[in-house]
């Protein structure tokens, strides 16, 4: 039986990937390092209720519980906000989450890690899964590479059905940002 750590984004990205992970035989923790999520109430309604979801489905969860806001700008150098692509901050957010997932399963003895981020048809999975592959051969731990891209819709559902919290934005505060762009959009 595989030891996964497994990055969450939030509870709701991670009710398919958690039942077709243990379908499969996996012993699951769960990982919460988001410290990308802003504003500190959307970081702490996402963190509360993975919290709860990983109690109701008596899983471990390692918590690192920091919201990291300005962290977040400095290491992704804001500075110049017109040089500030979605695929430069993606990356950057990508690697910042994974990284430390890889690093510390690789400190607590896992067998390898994965990230819920996968679920997502939001994100951009190749880079998700490069990252990730080059942090397991940094880190010497494997990289457990899922498409659960086919799950989200029967995921989202079932979050629904269990009343977990539903954000609307990725969490990031760039993706707040161009949320409310949208929205005032004729």
């Amino acid at each position: 039986m595989m030891k996964i750590l497994f990055h969450v984004c939030c509870a709701p990205c991670s009710v398919a990937c958690i039942t077709s992970l243990r379908e499969e035989g996996m012993e699951i923790s769960l990982y919460w390092y988001n410290p990308n999520i802003h504003p500190y109430t959307e970081y702490k309604n996402r963190r509360d209720c993975l919290s709860e979801y990983a109690k109701t489905l008596n899983l471990p969860l390692v918590m690192e519980d920091q919201y990291g806001l300005r962290p977040f700008l400095t290491g992704l150098d804001a500075g110049d906000l017109r040089n500030l692509t979605p695929d430069r901050r993606c990356a950057f957010c990508y690697r910042l989450r994974l990284e430390e997932t890889a690093r510390t399963a690789r400190e607590k003895g896992f067998d390898g890690f994965s990230t819920s981020l996968l679920i997502s048809p939001y994100q951009a999975h190749a880079l998700i899964g490069e990252i990730a592959q080059a942090l397991a051969d940094r880190y010497g731990i494997e990289f457990l590479y899922r498409d659960f891209r086919p799950l989200f819709r029967e995921g989202q559902a079932k979050a629904r059905a269990a009343g977990l919290y539903m954000q609307k934005y990725c969490g990031c505060i760039f993706s707040e940002e161009e949320r409310y762009i949208r929205r005032m959009r004729p």
